[in-house]
């Protein structure tokens, strides 16, 4: 059988007419366009993400909001959540769907000591491949935005693979296809930058959100999933790091801990194989003979014998 996220290119035009996106293809950089500033809360993507992940439907979790929980879990890849901001005396809700960003320097892969586990598509979607995953967590710790999530039961690591298999197919995330507003477009990255370039724009002149901007943060080379966001200034209010970075302590090993102990394992298997040679096979040791009985002692045995 062959594998569902490897299918032929096909054009991908799940809309009709003119949109942003038609007409991209499976080899071209894609990218998710998220405008925070019409999203509703609807909670569709939750909905439409789980569904076609063919996850079981969890438990709500009430924690003094209206998030469906506090974080996204290895089978809730796509999480809307809410913070209250106020500004200008009014209180105003920031909504934001927090899923995978699917970075262009992905941490995940950089810390993940298991070849074929982590995959990044030449499309720019990283995708995970449990078969390989080794359970060790690393990916975990090395991403800045505390993604990916583990199953204790199977101890494999799951996240948002950006519909890898629909878009393989020439179709649109779940989530997108699912959102009645607006909010979320796909196409090609460049599509989508201009795209949020404009909005942000609009914002600034239109309605009155001086610092409004795109978040695509540079530091890691940008990323395919993208946001339009009210004030670009301090992405903190929204969950997003201003400034996110891999952490080096999980990327040295690859450079240096992995290299050191691979030679390490050579020079032992030559110093094994060129002792062999020089001194030659340990041969096994003759037995020892077994001990002489012991003689009793002469004057002793002679006063026994005394009358």
């Amino acid at each position: 059988m062959a594998n569902p996220r490897t299918f032929q290119i096909q054009e991908i035009s799940a809309h009709p007419g003119p949109v942003p996106g038609q007409g991209t293809r499976r080899e071209d950089q894609v990218c998710k366009y998220i405008d925070v500033t019409t999203c509703i809360g609807c909670k569709a993507c939750e909905v439409a993400c789980v569904e076609w992940n063919d996850h079981p439907f969890r438990e709500t979790t009430f924690n003094d909001t209206y998030q469906t929980m506090p974080t996204t879990e290895w089978n809730y890849y796509n999480l809307i959540k809410f913070a209250e901001d106020e500004r200008d005396g009014n209180l105003m809700w920031l909504l934001r769907k927090d899923q995978c960003m699917h970075c262009e320097d992905p941490g995940c892969l950089r810390a993940c000591p298991a070849d074929g586990a982590i995959i990044k598509y030449e499309n720019g979607i990283v995708d995970f491949q449990q078969e390989n995953c080794i359970g060790c967590g690393y990916c975990i710790s090395g991403c800045p935005f505390d993604i990916p999530k583990f199953h204790p039961n199977t101890k494999k690591v799951y996240k948002c693979t950006l519909c890898s298999d629909r878009v393989g197919q020439g179709l649109e995330p779940a989530c997108i296809k699912a959102c009645p507003t607006g909010c979320l477009k796909f196409g090609t990255k460049s599509d989508m930058v201009q795209l949020a370039g404009l909005r942000a724009k609009q914002l600034q002149e239109v309605s009155g959100f001086a610092d409004a901007g795109v978040y695509n943060p540079e530091s890691i080379g940008g990323t395919h999933v993208i946001y339009v966001l009210h004030d670009i200034k301090r992405p903190e209010r929204y969950g997003l790091p201003a400034n996110p970075i891999i952490p080096p302590s999980y990327t040295y090993w690859k450079w240096l801990a992995k290299p050191a102990g691979l030679l390490m394992g050579v020079l032992g298997v030559l110093a094994i194989f060129f002792h062999r040679v020089a001194v030659g096979p340990r041969l096994p040791q003759p037995e020892s003979p077994p001990p002489l009985p012991t003689q009793p002692d002469t004057v002793e045995a002679k006063r026994r014998e005394t009358p």
